[in-house]
């Protein structure tokens, strides 16, 4: 965390949100609770885009507290989102209030005497590479059948979203690919998508051994990372749904699937390490936005 003084701060840890899936939300809890164990920030708040509590109430609440010293205080929002896209860089912050000149977001700006900083997402962070080799690493080493495989005899594939939409949403997972590639660690590597090719059920075709590892580059353990991908990997949706009534996991690792042997990890998102990510991209914006001085 380095020597920063972050006490007269408030932090806003922004997910996305949906009324349709409690466990959307859960790593935005996750990880502020854990920044509030580590005591850095004056205040630690959660706030969605699609749920309440909803960030734009939240930062109206901080910044409209005449208790505060306007001349010291500061507010970081930091977004639990995977990718720089037009719905993260454009629509949230200029709802926001942030102004965006020449359709460049400024990511600093003073509000009411109070200066607001909207960080860079997550999901870009360069240290993502160790989170996606842990989420890769653990599941292998939970779920040895009959013993694990070494990297060599596995192919890798990170799962994201996709969207034709904004080309901006697979920069991120892409780039994630090309850094595990040049590790050299794994037999290959290689993108799917939900939405966008290649397609997720595409890895049985692309991979080269019998082994597959994929990591969801998703910021939650949503719909779709614990129904629609299992599916789309190959198993009944009908059975799916029943684990998923019972509390269990929807995917049994490993599961053999088009002669393969499938592991599929938790998403990224709710990997411990985010929270340092989280903090170093608050260390980052107060770095790269001297509003003071």
């Amino acid at each position: 965390m380095g020597h920063e003084d972050f006490s007269d701060a408030a932090l806003i840890l922004m997910g996305h949100g949906t009324s349709l899936n409690e466990e959307s939300s859960a790593p935005v809890y996750q990880h502020a609770e854990e920044i509030r164990k580590r005591n850095l920030f004056a205040r630690v708040r959660e706030g969605f885009w699609k749920q309440d509590p909803q960030v734009s109430s939240v930062l109206s609440q901080e910044t409209g507290r005449p208790e505060l010293d306007a001349r010291s205080h500061r507010i970081f929002i930091t977004p639990l989102f995977i990718s720089e896209g037009y719905f993260s860089e454009r629509v949230i912050p200029q709802a926001l209030g942030f102004r965006l000149p020449n359709g460049r977001l400024e990511r600093c700006q003073q509000c009411e005497g109070q200066e607001l900083f909207y960080c860079k997402p997550v999901g870009t962070h360069e240290s993502m590479t160790a989170v996606l080799l842990a989420r890769a690493r653990e599941v292998v080493q939970r779920f040895p059948f009959p013993r694990a495989p070494m990297p060599k005899d596995i192919t890798l594939f990170i799962a994201g979203h996709g969207t034709e939409q904004d080309q901006n949403s697979r920069v991120a997972i892409e780039r994630q690919a090309e850094l595990v590639r040049s590790v050299n660690l794994y037999a290959d590597v290689h993108t799917v998508y939900l939405d966008e090719d290649p397609r997720i059920p595409r890895c049985f075709q692309i991979a080269q051994t019998k082994n597959i590892v994929m990591v969801p580059f998703f910021i939650s353990d949503g719909l779709h990372v614990r129904e629609d991908i299992p599916v789309l990997l190959g198993d009944p949706e009908r059975i799916v749904q029943a684990r998923l009534a019972q509390g269990q996991p929807t995917w049994r690792n490993p599961t053999e699937k088009q002669g393969k042997l499938v592991w599929y990890s938790p998403s990224v998102g709710t990997e411990p390490s985010i929270t340092d990510v989280i903090i170093e991209r608050v260390r980052e914006a107060a770095r790269c936005c001297p509003l003071r001085g």
